[in-house]
């Protein structure tokens, strides 16, 4: 339908970045939507993220990064340079629309609240009523009155209906003119959670089928029919209440009371729900029910959605915005439109995230599918996010690059890990002090990780293990987990390193700088020992779940576990002697002796595991 995901709030320690995707009414001629994004990356500390053209709709979707001054900066710019080049007058497109910039969201991301967000909205909403001379409106968490939190609310009546809408007192807009601008319409600007654009394609080029289905998913739903010839809605008589006959039908079944309260009565007993606030949902007036449609929710909320045909594809889809994802996942949508389609002798092709996605919700997407087929959730993330794809049908109508389209997802990006084996034992081995013993020691825990989901994906599958399988799959999947942190220690390791010898190189020839530069050393040594140190306890944790699959996993892969175990104790012995030999350089002794004992547990751990799983080894092979 329309706009783009953000990222979930972090906390107020992570670095501050805002999302802010704004939808401009053009969709055709990509020399302005250039002119638009220029006018974006010209702002410093703004990062674009995807820009998203759609001639059909003729819309283009863009989503940019950065931080909360930057991002405000840059909607503004973009809004005033499309108002210099779109012409609303001369706008045709199928997707509702009001202005040039249609709508400007601003989402949190890390760092910032929604409180931040309402903020920046109130700001740039004001600024571009106030310099650009455009009616602004606030909507979603920005709204300055309740009417206004719902989009579709705002934009009812689209564009034409501005001239005689802009007169009324109560769409007075919140900033800029009270007059109608011709050429620019109206800027709806706000602050909202994150949102996924998702289609879904159909073996269809009717518009009519890909509305039934989409009236029936979508939260705000539609009017009750009864009687359907076929499986199509509309095929039924639609239900009306008739109080002054005694006839009040229930929406979610065919019972017929003889007036409100008994109606009331029945939802509630029957159905659980409260029959005075899903009239008010539907915005039913409880006096004035004659004769007037009973309307029942679709099957999810959170959901809204529509049918359109996009004639590049040659196919109808189904159109969708999942407001929120924990509520309602893309693929639960999806399953429920197989479903509905089949019912219709329909097909659902496959399907489409129209910009960006966040990693979460593909994530449990993944898990979901992989659940369903009966396979180890516990692979790689590549691994899980791949067969989402797949099995969502993501590539049916477009190409589908995890890496760009995924908002967070996990990766290792270190120099080091990313080396291949050879040219990682050539830098090893190369007379500089970093990568070291420190970067090995997190790799051999890496590895032990990997041994012990190994062990733990194969045994899943295996017949006479269906007993363990829930927990085996639960250690693969925390063994994945401990890999993917013990990769990025590699260079984590190197990095803490050189924040010793960066202070090692500052002045020292006053007595304040010689100062300064002892403190920055100790802060060094200090974070260089932090490293190792929690490379030592995932290190630890990796043998653990080596031991515990070795005990309990296929007795073909046996000795897997057990290499992964010393491989982990290497890893954390290698990790705990890189924390030793920094402890002599801190003169902070309270904390040396702390350290010292923490150390002294992880290490005795480790033997202790070593030599069980040694024992089960070497039990199993004989």
């Amino acid at each position: 339908m329309s706009e783009q995901p953000s990222a979930p709030e972090t906390s107020s320690s992570a670095p501050r970045i805002v999302e802010c995707v704004p939808n401009f009414s053009e969709g055709r001629d990509l020399k302005k939507i250039e002119q638009i994004t220029d006018a974006i990356e010209a702002v410093d500390g703004v990062r674009l993220l995807d820009v998203d053209p759609g001639a059909e709709t003729n819309r283009t979707v863009v989503t940019f990064v950065g931080t909360p001054e930057a991002v405000a900066e840059g909607a503004f710019r973009a809004v005033e340079k499309a108002a210099q080049v779109i012409d609303m007058r001369k706008h045709s497109g199928a997707h509702s629309r009001h202005g040039a910039t249609d709508v400007c969201p601003f989402v949190p991301v890390s760092g910032v609240t929604m409180d931040d967000c309402v903020a920046l909205a109130v700001a740039v909403g004001k600024r571009i009523g106030d310099e650009l001379g455009i009616p602004v409106y606030l909507y979603d968490q920005a709204a300055q009155v309740p009417e206004r939190r719902s989009l579709a609310t705002v934009r009812a009546g689209e564009y034409e209906a501005l001239p005689e809408k802009l007169k009324q007192a109560q769409w007075k807009p919140d900033f800029g003119p009270a007059t109608f601008n011709p050429t620019a319409g109206v800027v709806t600007v706000g602050a909202r959670e994150f949102l996924i654009a998702y289609n879904v394609n159909l073996n269809t080029a009717s518009k009519a089928q890909a509305d039934d289905l989409a009236l029936a998913i979508r939260e705000k739903g539609r009017a009750v029919r009864r009687g359907q010839a076929t499986a199509y809605y509309d095929s039924g008589s639609l239900v009306k209440y008739d109080p002054a006959g005694g006839s009040m039908p229930c929406a979610e079944c065919d019972f017929t009371g003889a007036d409100l309260a008994a109606l009331e009565t029945h939802t509630l007993e029957a159905h659980g729900l409260d029959l005075r606030a899903e009239l008010a949902f539907f915005g039913r007036d409880l006096d004035a029910l004659q004769d007037v449609n009973v309307m029942q929710r679709g099957r999810f909320a959170e959901c809204r959605a529509v049918g359109w045909v996009i004639p590049e594809y040659g196919r109808a889809q189904i159109s969708i915005n999942l407001t929120n994802f924990h509520v309602t996942p893309a693929h639960d949508v999806l399953e429920a439109c197989r479903e509905l389609a089949a019912d219709r002798g329909l097909l659902v092709t496959g399907s489409e995230v129209v910009g960006l996605v966040p990693y979460e919700a593909l994530r449990a997407s993944g898990l979901a599918y992989l659940a369903q087929q009966g396979s180890s959730r516990g692979l790689p993330v590549n691994d899980v996010i791949e067969t989402a794809a797949q099995s969502m049908g993501l590539r049916d109508v477009g190409a589908f690059e995890a890496a760009k389209a995924v908002l967070g997802l996990p990766r290792v990006d270190g120099a080091l890990a990313n080396m291949s084996v050879s040219d990682l034992a050539d830098e090893v081995s190369r007379p500089t002090p970093a990568p070291g013993g420190g970067s090995i020691a997190a790799l051999a825990g890496a590895l032990a990780a990997s041994l012990g989901a190994m062990v733990a994906n194969l045994t899943f599958s295996k017949k006479g293990f269906e007993d363990e399988r829930e927990e085996l799959e639960t250690m693969a999947m925390r063994c994945q987990e401990l890999k993917h942190d013990l990769l990025l220690a590699i260079d984590a390791d190197t990095d803490a390193f050189n924040a010793v010898i960066a202070a090692m190189r500052l002045p020292r020839g006053s007595a304040a700088e010689a100062a300064e530069r002892a403190a920055a050393i100790e802060a060094g040594y200090k974070r260089a020992t932090r490293v190792p140190y929690e490379t030592a306890v995932a290190c630890l944790e990796s043998m653990r779940l080596c031991r515990a699959v070795a005990e309990r996993g296929n007795p073909a892969s046996v000795t897997d576990a057990g290499v992964g175990v010393l491989m982990g104790r290497a890893g954390v012995l290698g990790a705990i002697d890189n924390v030793r030999i920094n402890l002599s350089s801190i003169t902070d002794q309270a904390w040396v002796a702390d350290q010292r004992g923490k150390l002294d547990e992880l290490a005795s751990e480790a033997d202790r595991l070593e030599a069980e799983t040694r024992a089960v080894v070497e039990r199993t092979i004989a």
